[in-house]
């Protein structure tokens, strides 16, 4: 698959709310998932520790009304858009969030993914 198309399909399961299996068909291996914030899950790599980071969030936080735009998308990478409402659970308090991911694909797989907010 080229970039292209990764992008598009990645980003179609995405909005469809298939988000572990997005991430089960692209990632590589080896991939880097960056965020802007301090502390242990600020850069994490490989599959498993991605999906761990990813089931946390699951795990501490309810999401709704969440909408996914793009890809938009520039050789090699692209960035998808997603603005949501999202509520933490242990607190109960809710907050709109707005998200640009930047992904970078190698060999029809994502390699890293960055997140902006």
């Amino acid at each position: 698959m080229t970039s292209a198309e990764v992008a598009r399909a990645f980003t179609d399961m995405l909005r469809t709310g298939d988000h572990h299996g997005a991430a089960a068909r692209f990632n590589a291996p080896d991939i880097v998932s960056i965020e802007a914030m301090d502390g242990p899950m600020a850069r994490v790599q490989g599959t498993a520790a991605v999906a761990a980071k990813g089931q946390w969030w699951a795990d501490n936080h309810e999401v709704a009304n969440g909408v996914t735009k793009g890809p938009y998308i520039n050789g090699d990478q692209f960035a998808v858009h997603f603005s949501m409402d999202v509520k933490t659970k242990a607190t109960g308090e809710t907050m709109h969030m707005e998200e640009v991911g930047l992904y970078t694909v190698k060999d029809g797989k994502i390699v890293e993914e960055k997140f902006m907010y």
